[in-house]
Order: structure tokens, then C-alpha cells, then sequence
């Protein structure tokens, strides 16, 4: 079964579609008839890692169920060069016309993440750390977005606020301190629900570890910083998981791997991605 294999995902398309197409196509209709058949290409216009094929996919069986199916040259998750033919579809032009600018705007946004995820992988290569991604995503991709950071190597940090319990600053000014926001979570969420806490010093960290956090992040440390308190983590519980967060610049984010560190999440991977450039050619057939 498919990542993609949920309602809820391929549900919005035809909200998609609907505030692109609004009432129709008009120049399409007036121009096209709607006996014309078609096949499109995906072009890759730059080096990218392909991500979306089964979204675009699901742009056009939306608008036609009798569409067939995209046949893809290489798989998802795979390196193209520019220039690269990498899917072609064929069916009526009316549907490829009408289907492409949403088809190309989710796959092209899908594959800028999967292709800045796949650089960021590669930087920290051969060490012990991951990749994972934050919740600054785009409201309503936000589950292409993840997929998409899958597809280029990284992992998923939490969903959502419902998905696990990260205790930051805010929530320890307010309840009253590191200990008591641990201590009130363990009461009240369930026994699957790691606790994540996030620390800026060693107090903190030695006081989060005792309480019980089942994973430290270290918020904005130098790659330094990071080294000593993994290892004073370390001695306090060497089960512990440490994430190392903020500013994670692709030229830098290997000191923080090299540190020790378990886990580095990347906001930008998500946040700033720059769509990649592609284009979809019809032709009649």
C-alpha cells in the first residue's frame, strides 16, 4: 500500500482543481476539440529528485477516471538531470489542458522538497544522525510536503500537535518549570507518547534528563555546545535521544551530524524549498 494510499490526501485535489478551473476551461473549450487526444511529457528543466507522480497521477483521473495512467520512465525518489523525459500520459486534451497547471504545481513543489531533503541527506552522510523534517509546512500540503521529505531520504518528525508531545519554552514558562511540564505530561498523556523537551544550557538538560524526557532538543547551540551537552546527556542516560534544531544551514549541518546528535531537524527543507522547474508538453496522437 502506497504512503498515498489516504483520503484524506488525494481528497483535496478536487479542491485543487475546482479554484483552478472554476466553471471551465473557457479558452480550452474554445479552442480544443474535445475529441482530441493528446500525450504530455514531464520534463525535467533542471537536476531535481522526482516526487508526485501518483499525485499528478490522481490530477487527471479526478477530471477523467478513464484517464490511463501515468507511465513513468524512472521511480519515485530517483536523481534526473535537466533535460530528462521522465513521465509521459497520454489521454484527452481537454483533460491534460485542464488537469496540468494543478498536475504541475504539486509535483514541482513535491519534487523542490524531495530534491533540498536528498542534498541535506547527502551532507550528513556516514554518520549516525537523521534528517527530519518540522511542521512549518504549507497549510493544506502539509502532508505531500512530508511525503515529499520521505521521498528525498528524511524522516518525519510529529504530524501534528495531536502526533507528540514536545514541551518548549512556552509551555515550561507556563507550567511552572521543565520538571512540572514533564511531570504533568507523563500523568496525562498515554504510556506510547514519548516526551521531547526542549533546553537551551546544561541546568536544563541535566533537569529534563532526571525528570524523564524521553528526547532533549537543543535549540539553536553552536555545533560545539551541541557536542558537550550530548555528552553530558549522555552520562546522565545514554538512551535518551538528542535533536539539535535551529538555523540548520546545509554547509553547516554536518558539524551538528559529527557532534553526536541523533536527530537534526530542518525547517527549511519544508518552509523554504524552491518549487523545482518542470514542464508538461502536449503533442496530438
Amino acid at each position: 500500500m502506497s504512503w498515498l494510499d489516504n483520503g484524506e490526501i488525494l481528497g483535496q485535489i478536487g479542491e485543487f482543481l475546482r479554484e483552478d478551473i472554476g466553471r471551465g476551461d473557457i479558452t480550452t473549450q474554445a479552442t480544443v476539440a474535445p475529441d482530441v487526444r493528446g500525450m504530455g511529457r514531464f520534463l525535467a528543466k533542471e537536476d531535481l529528485v522526482v516526487c508526485g507522480l501518483e499525485v499528478a497521477e490522481a490530477v487527471f483521473a479526478h477530471l477523467d477516471p478513464e484517464n490511463p495512467e501515468i507511465e513513468a520512465i524512472v521511480s519515485e525518489g530517483d536523481e534526473v538531470k535537466a533535460g530528462t523525459v521522465f513521465a509521459t500520459l497520454k489521454g484527452f486534451a481537454d483533460v491534460l489542458l485542464a488537469g496540468e497547471r494543478v498536475a504541475l504545481n504539486l509535483i514541482q513543489r513535491m519534487s523542490g522538497v524531495a530534491t533540498l531533503t536528498r542534498q541535506y541527506v547527502k551532507a550528513i552522510e556516514g554518520t549516525n544522525a537523521r534528517i527530519v523534517d518540522t511542521r512549518k509546512t504549507t497549510p493544506g500540503l502539509r502532508l505531500l510536503e512530508k511525503y515529499a521529505v520521505t521521498i528525498g531520504g528524511g524522516k518525519n518528525h510529529r504530524l501534528g500537535l495531536d502526533d507528540g508531545v514536545l514541551i518548549k519554552d512556552n509551555h515550561v514558562a507556563l507550567a511552572g518549570g521543565i520538571t512540572e511540564a514533564i511531570t504533568m505530561a507523563k500523568i496525562k498523556v498515554g504510556h506510547l507518547h514519548k516526551i521531547e523537551v526542549e533546553i537551551g544550557n546544561w541546568a536544563q538538560l541535566r533537569e529534563a534528563v532526571e525528570a524523564g524526557a524521553d528526547i532533549i532538543m537543543l535549540d539553536n547551540q553552536t555545533p560545539e555546545e551541541a557536542e558537550k551537552l550530548v555528552q553530558m546527556s549522555r552520562q546522565l542516560n545514554p538512551h535518551v535521544l538528542i535533536e539539535a534544531s535551529g538555523g540548520m544551514d546545509l554547509d553547516k549541518v554536518r558539524n551538528f551530524a559529527e557532534a553526536g546528535v541523533d536527530l537534526i531537524s530542518v525547517g527549511r527543507i519544508t518552509h523554504s524549498a524552491k518549487a523545482v522547474d518542470i514542464s508538461f508538453k502536449i503533442q496530438t496522437i
